[in-house]
């Protein structure tokens, strides 16, 4: 699983740069200011989460049962609250309206909390060994 998630982590991360970029020099003269920065906005929450997902792989301090539940947390969390925001900042690009699938924002984020409470849970029952 660790593999898997390290490497979700680096696509995830990967595609928040190129739509970074995008985002600041492709869509500039096609959305408005408001848009770019909604835009900006999911490309930001999409990179913390890879970042997150990087440590929640690479970590021997979370249990392998978190991790998991971690893991389809934080990439539905991705997929609902930064891929709607990409929607909505483009929906005028679009003939498909995305405020119809609007909704779905906050569960993105909803599942980004549980993401990182089911981290504080984690070390909450870890025990901490002194050296």
């Amino acid at each position: 699983m660790n593999k898997t998630i390290l490497i979700t982590a680096s696509i995830l991360g990967l595609i928040a740069v190129i739509l970074g970029a995008f985002g600041a020099h492709g869509l500039k003269e096609l959305i408005t200011p408001e848009a770019q920065k909604s835009f900006e906005t999911g490309v930001r929450y999409q990179m913390y989460h890879a970042i997150l997902l990087l440590f929640v792989g690479s970590s021997s301090l979370i249990a392998k049962k978190f991790k998991t539940v971690i893991y389809y947390f934080v990439v539905f969390g991705t997929l609902f609250f930064s891929g709607s925001i990409y929607g909505l900042a483009t929906n005028s690009l679009s003939a498909f309206d995305f405020k119809a699938i609007g909704f779905i924002t906050p569960i993105g984020g909803f599942l980004f909390i549980l993401a990182w409470s089911l981290l504080i849970v984690n070390f909450s029952k870890k025990e901490v060994k002194s050296s």
